[in-house]
């Protein structure tokens, strides 16, 4: 009875293997386990011995699922079914319209049907979420010789759809000199911009945006704009935008803009022209470099420029070091304001993703 149920054992386990998903390669290894996904070039296995490995699609010699996989062509033809090759052919066996032939060479994605659950679920998200962004936290205090408060925050938000992205951000910057009772700093700016692909390289966006400077004595500046961007690049690790557009400011002073005129606003249309890149440097560190230009058309000859560098470095899962840089430059400032206006600030990020 003993020998029957150790022989029994042995035959359960010598069965795991067949019935794992394998991956043989070109140089002659061969690897088992639970095909999680592939995006044409690359292959993610889910092994027991060494977790996610992750194999060139070229390096491939042969394919065998012991579990059903949903596979789409590069012509936009899908098939759910257990998957083989054979020769420069994959062959899905489907359980209800045959087996499915299609050149190797023609697969643009593999999925498990968990991977696919969450790739349906992240291209149509619930309102609250698929939202990932961070928190910016930095404060300076400082007593004795000098008596000073520096406080920045700031707080950005994504949420990416399959052809549409919405961005929200704002931030603040709040500095005094105590000794002689002076704010050195106090500016606010936030907005939100909608995204929408209208091809593999092309989207359209409208945005608002709204920025205040204390010391520039500019109560708010409100911005309006939209036009279209294209994606010069686009990867996981860069990605590379141009946008051109037209936006309509509406400008607020606590002073007179011009004076004898006791205006203290102005409205003005402008050009939005632009570029925005995020490139993944290392492993840890991204960085978000950006330049603005907005020519005004009621005022020919004037225009303001923004031009902003940041970068994050993850310490942790959640937890990272930000710097950022900017610049706001005006032409035609208020009278006795300087046109620049540049700050810098580090500290803390906080992610998240929901």
């Amino acid at each position: 009875m003993r020998v029957h149920t150790t022989a029994s054992f042995f035959l359960i386990l010598l069965a795991f293997p067949a019935m794992a998903d394998q991956v043989a390669l070109k140089n002659g290894d061969r690897l088992t386990g639970a095909i999680i996904k592939s995006d044409g070039k690359e292959l993610v296995l889910k092994t027991e011995y060494a977790g996610d490995v992750t194999v060139k699609f070229d390096a491939i010699q042969g394919i065998t699922s012991t579990g059903e996989l949903h596979v789409e062509m590069s012509d936009g033809k899908k098939a759910v079914g257990t998957v083989t090759t054979s020769g420069d052919n994959v062959e899905v066996a489907t359980r209800t319209g045959g087996t499915v032939e299609a050149p190797r060479s023609s697969i643009k994605t593999l999925r498990s049907p968990t991977e696919e659950a969450a790739h349906e679920k992240s291209l149509h998200p619930a309102l609250m979420e698929g939202w990932n962004g961070g928190l910016n936290l930095g404060f300076a205090l400082t007593r004795g010789n000098s008596e000073s408060k520096n406080l920045n925050i700031a707080f950005t938000a994504t949420r990416k759809g399959s052809k549409d992205k919405v961005i929200l951000y704002t931030n603040t910057i709040y500095a005094t000199n105590d000794q002689i009772s002076s704010t050195t700093a106090n500016t606010v700016g936030g907005g939100a911009r909608y995204d929408r692909d209208f091809a593999p390289r092309v989207f359209g966006f409208v945005n608002g945006d709204f920025y205040h400077d204390e010391l520039q004595s500019l109560d708010l500046r409100s911005i309006f704009g939209g036009g279209i961007g294209f994606h010069i690049a686009k990867s996981d690790a860069t990605t590379f935008d141009l946008l051109a557009g037209v936006n309509y400011t509406h400008e607020s002073y606590s002073i007179a803009i011009r004076p004898p005129s006791p205006d203290t606003s102005r409205s003005l249309a402008g050009l939005t022209l632009g570029d925005e890149l995020v490139h993944k440097i290392s492993k840890s560190t991204v960085i978000t470099p950006s330049l603005y230009f907005y020519p005004d058309l009621t005022n020919t000859g004037e225009y303001r420029g923004t031009f902003a560098f940041g970068t994050v470095t993850k310490l942790n899962k959640w937890l990272g070091w930000q710097n950022s840089f900017g610049d706001v430059y005006v032409s035609d400032p208020p009278p006795g304001k300087r046109k620049n206006d540049i700050v810098f600030s580090t500290g803390l990020n906080i992610s998240f993703v929901h």
